[in-house]
């Protein structure tokens, strides 16, 4: 098979100007992702027309489906970060194999997850705080949920294993692809149409794992015949050493996302003792910090290939440009996010809630935790450079340190001294200590892999 030719949507990663390349890259991305976490807000918006019971048993769900969709990004991180470094050192049939064997592991390993999920939802779901009232509705979702998340993990590392290979543009259209027939299905399923009954939450569940198939065929086309970025000649490799390659980034990378589930999960339950309103608001805040933060994710996806390319050919400066550079933008951006979620809390927590006490929670939750989506947006990069660095563990740790020794230890006693208000300000306090941590430690570790001062590369 020939190798794999530049072409317009696939930048020259380590020759090209390093801030336009990385704006070339991301800018996709970011509409990918606008529609792709429209379909969320689509979901949110569509159920909250249901009540608050239904909303609340929803939110109870973010958690527990976060953590599926973890140990796929996890894997997503390995594969993009083994694909671009093997490609950076133009080793083109290593990663086609590898993209292969990550395929295959992503599949196995979520479908187990999900049948474990699936047969413990009672006991998962009430260690949360979902009361009797909430829980036949969690099942209503969660059991299709369960059943169709074996479609989620193929687009997701597919769209990875092109991110490496630094095209950008297809899995953005993909994404977005699959979050525009999740918008349409929405309504249709939720309430009914013609001679499709309504289904309620569990319409909701359908129409995403729909979504998800038709994204499943469409990624394997591409892969397959259209990029061919998919070969099982092993050459001088084998699966299990390919599987291992993965693994040691990619196992580190999902346990690293699988705690903020957890740290979710334990912040739900703390919001929980003030009630399903509290929960629902809750649910419907973070919904909007996926929105709020779009920049950061999407520089979280890009920013990596880069970084695992010019790692794997030792251009080590530009690895700390791109870094640097990004963290600024950041920075400045997700502050003038925060000013427009002010100006906007009104309009935005009257949409959502159709309760006083869900409206006044909404609007607690914009004025605070948004206030360090950049610091937030600081750790993200730092952990995702250093899975590309090849530094699983470094990104482990500091996940790690941000969410059990900083993100929930100071919101529970921000809870304890001031209720919502209180949790909410711990949390914000969480991100800016983190942060702090992650940037000093990045630094230090690049400046240990290129045997010199990060200065000398200003020279």
């Amino acid at each position: 098979m020939r190798a794999i030719s530049k072409t317009p949507t696939r930048p020259d990663l380590l020759n090209d100007p390093i801030l336009p390349t990385l704006k070339t890259m991301t800018i996709p991305m970011i509409f990918g992702m606008i529609t792709l976490m429209m379909f969320n807000i689509v979901d949110t918006f569509f159920i909250s027309l249901l009540g608050t019971e239904p909303l609340a048993a929803v939110s109870f769900t973010f958690p527990v489906t976060f953590t599926v969709i973890s140990l796929a990004i996890g894997l997503g991180i390995g594969t993009s970060a083994v694909i671009a470094k093997a490609l950076g050192s133009n080793k083109i049939d290593e990663a086609r194999f590898d993209a292969s064997v990550s395929l295959m592991v992503g599949v196995v390993l979520v479908i187990v997850l999900s049948f474990i999920g699936y047969t413990l939802i009672d006991p998962i779901f009430t260690l949360l705080g979902a009361g009797s009232q909430v829980l036949p509705l969690i099942h209503e979702y969660m059991n299709i949920w369960f059943i169709g998340s074996v479609f989620l993990i193929t687009p997701m590392i597919g769209n990875s294993v092109l991110r490496a290979s630094g095209d950008t543009k297809t899995p953005s259209i993909v994404m977005g692809g699959a979050g525009l027939i999740n918008a349409v299905l929405d309504p249709i399923l939720i309430f009914g149409f013609g001679p499709i009954p309504a289904m309620g939450i569990e319409g909701a569940a359908i129409a995403s794992v729909i979504a998800w198939a038709v994204a499943v065929v469409i990624i394997l086309y591409i892969l397959m015949f259209k990029k061919r970025l998919l070969s099982l000649k092993a050459g001088k490799q084998t699966v299990i050493g390919a599987i291992r390659k993965i693994l040691k980034i990619g196992l580190p990378a999902a346990g690293a996302n699988m705690l903020t589930p957890v740290a979710m999960a334990v912040m739900t339950a703390m919001v929980a003792h003030h009630g399903p309103e509290a929960v629902a608001a809750f649910g419907v805040g973070s919904r909007i910090e996926s929105i709020a933060s779009i920049l950061v994710l999407a520089l979280s996806m890009t920013l990596p290939p880069f970084v695992s390319q010019n790692f794997g050919a030792g251009k080590l400066c530009r690895v700390k440009e791109a870094y640097t550079g990004t963290l600024k933008f950041v920075m400045l951006w997700q502050f003038a996010i925060y000013v427009l979620l002010i100006v906007f809390s009104g309009v935005i927590s009257q949409l959502f809630g159709k309760e006083q006490a869900v409206i006044d929670v909404i609007k607690l939750f914009i004025y605070t935790i948004p206030l360090s989506y950049g610091l937030q947006g600081v750790i993200i990069l730092s952990n995702s450079s250093f899975n590309a660095l090849h530094k699983p563990m470094n990104a482990l740790v500091l996940s790690v340190i941000r969410l059990f020794i900083f993100y929930v230890p100071f919101a529970y006693v921000g809870n304890e001294i001031a209720g919502l208000f209180g949790l909410f300000i711990g949390a914000a306090l969480g991100n800016l200590f983190t942060a702090m941590v992650a940037y000093k430690w990045f630094k230090k570790e690049l400046e240990t892999l290129s045997g010199k001062s990060l200065q000398e590369c200003n020279n």
